[in-house]
């Protein structure tokens, strides 16, 4: 599989999306060194394929420090799928697309935005966006309103950029209670190839979506500390053996309950680095930290996830 260039086979398979690792340092923030790590841990676990958006607080990178991070993520390109997001505003994305357009990746995300706009107007900018960036885009859809909800009125936005080839993929992260239960994501089935479509969630809804839904793929926050486990998930639901994706599933639950109740990439970014895995520094503003209490209660739980992890490796149970 090519790793610049997207190919029907890229969206069949785990999508790590890390954090990224930051030092406490204003004149050069993002930590090479520690992020190298970090991707060794998950390659090591069986997971190439990794995006950097939400996790790694691409909402409110400079754009110095995103040119820095697009120069990381090529250096890794000639062994892994190396995926940035972009966004989440027009001016965003058009002033971070020259840096994009000098870089070979096989696509990029555009983060979801909740700023002013309409489905026309999105679709008209994602366009320019891609054509500007020269890349492929993979849509973010986080909420059924993201590109328009009026469907009966002919504004197919997701529909119309993948029929043009413009969108080569959707990473779908619309929460349900019951993810086997989804009306919108039947019509967006419907409206789109199937093998475009990547769970988006994590490992709460993977198996439901591998199983019920046909998805090739989905994304992963807590495989990040545990890529085994996470690879394996997807290894079995491809296989049909979901007994086995469900009893591996359990072992992510309760770390992704500490994201749930304490914002999931928060958690993550403080539990990569509890765990042993890598130094992820400080969260990046517009956040603040976690209480020292909430950290004391991510710790014993992210280092058993590791250990279950490890476990995994030795004697596969």
């Amino acid at each position: 599989m090519s790793v610049t260039n997207w190919s029907e086979e890229t969206a069949g398979g785990v999508f790590a999306v890390p954090p990224l690792a930051r030092r406490n340092d204003g004149r050069r923030p993002l930590d090479p060194e520690q992020n190298n790590r970090l991707v060794e841990h998950i390659a090591g676990g069986g997971i190439t394929r990794f995006l950097y958006g939400g996790n790694a607080f691409l909402y409110h990178i400079t754009l110095q420090d995103y040119a820095e991070l697009l120069e990381w993520l090529a250096d890794w390109s000639s062994t892994h799928v190396m995926l940035p997001a972009a966004g989440p505003s027009y001016g965003r994305l058009m002033d971070q697309a020259p840096a994009l357009r000098k870089r070979d990746f096989a696509a990029v995300m555009t983060l979801p935005c909740a700023d002013p706009r309409d489905a026309r107007g999105l679709e008209q900018g994602l366009r320019e966006f891609a054509d500007a960036a020269e890349k492929k885009l993979i849509l973010y859809l986080k909420e059924e309103t993201n590109f328009g909800p009026d469907l009966e009125a002919g504004l197919d936005v997701v529909g119309n950029l993948a029929r043009d080839g413009v969108c080569v993929a959707i990473k779908y992260a619309v929460v349900r209670r019951d993810p086997a239960v989804d009306a919108y994501l039947e019509s967006l089935l419907s409206r789109v190839d199937r093998g475009m479509v990547i769970s988006g969630i994590g490992e709460r809804p993977a198996v439901s979506h591998l199983r019920d839904w046909g998805l090739p793929g989905f994304t992963t926050g807590s495989g990040c500390v545990a890529p085994r486990l996470s690879s394996a998930i997807h290894a079995a639901g491809r296989s049909g053996d979901f007994a086995i994706a469900e009893r591996l599933r359990e072992r992510f639950l309760p770390l992704e309950d500490l994201r749930d109740q304490w914002s999931p990439a928060k958690v993550l970014h403080h539990a990569t680095a509890l765990a042993g895995i890598a130094e992820t520094g400080p969260i990046a503003p517009f956040l603040s930290e976690l209480d020292s209490s909430v950290l004391e209660a991510i710790a014993p739980v992210a280092q058993r996830l590791v250990e279950v992890d490890e476990q995994f490796r030795t004697d596969g149970r």
